[in-house]
């Protein structure tokens, strides 16, 4: 029995159009004595996508002449910026009298309540309580505006004054005081009145930041052969294999099939490697002594920059490449030359660009160029995305007894990650951050993702339990710009769905602005007529199996990168993003597929209803009609195609008011995730290779073996419908044979003498006949088709 709640989770599962506020207004008079805070807007072209957030910007630059403490006779001064009951205090220097601090606060305008700002200059003791040293006051309906793109405002000296501010002190503190916005160049790095609580080494963690991927290669190195290798036993010729290391990446040639000390392979080993070149080329030539034994014959190390960098498909020049003997090595000095003889290999190595090194699913790409920028075209586009907000969002996480989430965003596209400012302790955080990118391929995907900040250096503990200080997921949106209309501006809320081992949950929502401006409508339409990939993928293709575990590879070496940026872009972040596991079986992904698939063939299924309802009459009028047209057909057979193409250019056109107006979210009916079993999600969450007890093993394992049964059993009926058609010229069956090919010539001159139309407007008589001349049996070339024998009966 459905529940009313039913309908409005359902609701609660898809995309919600907005209305928020966009651009810039600025107020009247931004000098100072304006005329205060109204609502006067100005058209600009930078910051339109988000909602305008006014921030209070105090820039201390430095001190100078700062009196020194009469008891230690030195100066260790810091300065502490307060309004209201916000506090910001910047690092303190030691026996300075005039320090340099450089640093910008920010306070959120919203959260203003006080009229007055302060600025107190100190003196840190360690013992007793910090000296006063002098103090500046603004007014803030005093404080001036910057309007973008004005230049930055220029701090001026200011005399400190006492605690009443009735005289002037001894010192000077250079400031800068102004009302701006997010769009304000200081606004990245400053320190945020709104993350006050957040201290130490977590105060880089909260900063919104702009990465950049590395510049990924392929490294291929076709191994040729060997020569003069020799096994410690030189009384029998080696089985030789070459085994090639980078970094982490291990691969092997096939063993040579003939024993000999010249192996012969000619295999290609791919690599993935990044810019700059950190890793080395290690190759060993090997013997394989016994199953579990393989004895080291030789061996170079080489630097990934002596080769040469491949822009097309034309074969690089091939090398020799000396061995040293294993063991004779910097510790035994120069017994290497003590060799009459060196063992050799021939390589044929290259840096691969022009190909696109893969590091995210093929389905959800977002960048297509090819490695070298020599190669790259113009871009095409500009994609504009406003990150505006979060609603609703769940608790993630306890702080001192108390439910919390400190959630930042991150998107990726192409090779550039951007990460947004992390909001603290909200379950409705506003970033209103605005990014751009350029887009050289329209059919590509922006992905954007939404996480629980755990490493911002309190007493944080994830909600559910343990020790996990991993950032948690909360949710994912991907938007293909292909589904964008080019220069409009959509403005949604996405919900943020996840599935847990519970099942499927709403984390909240993420409200995006986002807007595809076309650059050239022409290359655009070019590009649809061409692969999506660089053409090398196609001349000199990967297997599948060197795709994924390529695109694996890629992937760890692009999280160990951006997790080495500060604010580093953590593990758990990237593969999230890149969809690591997107290939690891799933029950629940499985039944998804299988529906898609027979969702594609309700089209045909429902068409062929139609026509057998046509041919059984259950509408004569309907029937009657589809005669007419039929013989009109039959008349004027050059009508046939164009009115197949006319027909389906009236089902565009009609079909146009009923365009998607949204661009595409997570489906959970799609992706089977509201129904599906829990011991389905639990399999789907289990780790590899499994972690799982025995009995819960063998229970998965037979569901696997009675699901693959009947999957057998489809793709064994396949099998023999496809048998019983070679049958039918096979003599397999001879009378079968010798019916059909009677049959056949038969045909052949009936086809022959009669004309064409003759033959369509009979087989398309018959084939509408009325119910009245038609029978319930099977027909007799289906009949005489199941009759035909298969290779089934001959499968043990």
């Amino acid at each position: 029995m459905s529940t009313p709640a039913a309908p409005k989770q359902q609701e609660d599962y898809k995309l919600k159009d907005m209305k928020p506020q966009l651009g810039e207004r600025w107020p009247h008079g931004g000098l100072r004595g304006g005329g205060g805070w109204i609502s006067s807007e100005r058209a600009t072209s930078t910051y339109d996508l988000v909602e305008q957030m006014f921030y209070l910007y105090v820039r201390v630059e430095k001190a100078k002449d700062l009196p020194t403490n009469s008891v230690t006779g030195s100066c260790d001064p810091y300065v502490e910026v307060k309004l209201g009951n916000y506090k910001g205090k910047t690092q303190h220097f030691q026996k300075r009298t005039n320090p340099e601090w450089k640093q910008v606060f920010a306070f959120s305008k919203e959260r203003i309540q006080a009229s007055l700002l302060e600025v107190y200059v100190r003196d840190k003791e360690v013992v007793t309580r910090d000296d006063y040293i002098g103090k500046v006051v603004f007014d803030m309906h005093e404080v001036p505006t910057r309007v973008p793109p004005d230049s930055p405002l220029a701090p001026q000296w200011y005399r400190l004054e006492d605690r009443q501010g009735n005289s002037k002190v001894r010192g000077e503190i250079m400031l800068a005081v102004w009302m701006g916005t997010q769009a304000d160049e200081a606004f990245p790095e400053s320190w945020h009145s709104d993350a006050a609580s957040v201290q130490g080494e977590g105060v880089f963690n909260i900063r919104s930041k702009v990465y950049v991927s590395p510049k990924l290669w392929y490294l291929r190195v076709n191994v040729i052969e060997a020569q003069d290798v020799e096994p410690l036993d030189r009384g029998q010729p080696p089985q030789a294999f070459v085994k090639a290391h980078v970094g982490k990446q291990v691969l092997k040639t096939k063993i040579c099939p003939t024993r000999t000390t010249n192996p012969l392979w000619n295999e290609d080993l791919i690599f993935v490697t990044a810019e700059p070149f950190e890793e080395q080329l290690t190759l060993t030539v090997e013997n394989k002594v016994t199953s579990a034994k393989d004895e080291v014959m030789g061996r170079i190390v080489l630097p990934l920059t002596i080769f040469e960098r491949r822009l097309d498909h034309r074969p690089v020049h091939s090398r020799w490449f000396n061995l040293e003997k294993y063991g004779f090595g910097v510790l035994e000095g120069d017994k290497r030359h003590e060799q009459k003889f060196s063992s050799r290999v021939h390589l044929r190595a290259c840096l691969e660009g022009a190909y696109h090194v893969l590091d995210e699913s093929t389905m959800y790409i977002s960048d297509v160029r090819p490695t070298v920028r020599q190669l790259w075209k113009n871009p095409v586009g500009i994609l504009e995305v406003g990150i505006l907000s979060a609603q609703g969002l769940l608790q993630m996480k306890t702080k001192d007894g108390r439910g919390t989430t400190d959630a930042y965003c991150v998107a990726k596209y192409g090779q550039k990650w951007v990460r947004t400012r992390t909001i603290i302790e909200s379950f409705n955080p506003k970033w209103n951050e605005q990014y751009t990118w350029e887009v050289y391929d329209p059919c590509t995907v922006i992905t954007l993702g939404v996480f629980d900040n755990c490493h911002l250096g309190g007493n944080e503990k994830p909600a559910a339990g343990g020790g996990s200080q991993k950032d948690s997921r909360i949710g994912k949106v991907r938007i293909r710009l292909s589904t964008l209309e080019m220069d409009r501006i959509y403005t949604n809320s996405y919900p943020l769905l996840v599935l847990h081992p519970s099942g499927l949950k709403k984390m909240g929502e993420l409200q995006l602005a986002v807007r595809f401006t076309c650059l050239s409508l022409a290359n655009i339409i070019y590009l649809y007529g061409h692969p999506l990939l660089p053409k090398m993928h196609y001349l000199q293709p990967f297997t599948v199996n060197q795709l994924e575990s390529l695109r694996f590879e890629a992937m760890n070496i692009v999280a160990s990168r951006l997790g080495r940026a500060e604010p580093p872009l953590r593990k758990e972040v990237v593969e999230y993003m890149l969809d690591v596991d997107s290939h690891m079986w799933s029950m629940r992904r499985s039944k998804a597929n299988f529906y898609r698939i027979v969702s594609l063939f309700a089209g045909a299924i429902s068409m062929s209803r139609w026509l057998r309802e046509v041919c059984h009459w259950k509408n004569p009028v309907t029937s009657v009609l589809v005669h007419v047209l039929f013989f009109i057909l039959i008349c004027y057979p050059e009508l046939i195609l164009p009115t197949i193409f006319l027909y389906m250019f009236l089902i565009g056109i009609w079909n146009y008011r009923f365009r998607p107006r949204h661009p595409p979210h997570m489906d959970t009916k799609l992706s089977w995730a509201e129904a599906v079993h829990a011991d389905e999600l639990d399999e789907e969450f289990d780790t590899f290779p499994t972690s799982k007890l025995q009995d819960v093993v063998r229970m998965r394992y037979d569901k696997l073996r009675s699901v693959a049964g009947r999957i057998q059993t489809v793709v064994g009926d396949i099998a023999t419908q496809g048998e019983r058609f070679q049958a039918l010229l096979s003599w397999r069956d001879t009378r079968a044979t010798s019916l059909f090919i009677i049959f056949c010539l038969i045909a052949a001159v009936i086809l022959y003498v009669t004309p064409f139309r003759i033959i369509a407007l009979v087989a398309g008589l018959f084939w509408l006949r009325h119910p009245r001349f038609r029978s319930k049996l099977p027909t007799v070339p289906s009949n005489f088709f199941r009759r035909l024998p298969s290779r089934a009966d001959s499968m043990l």
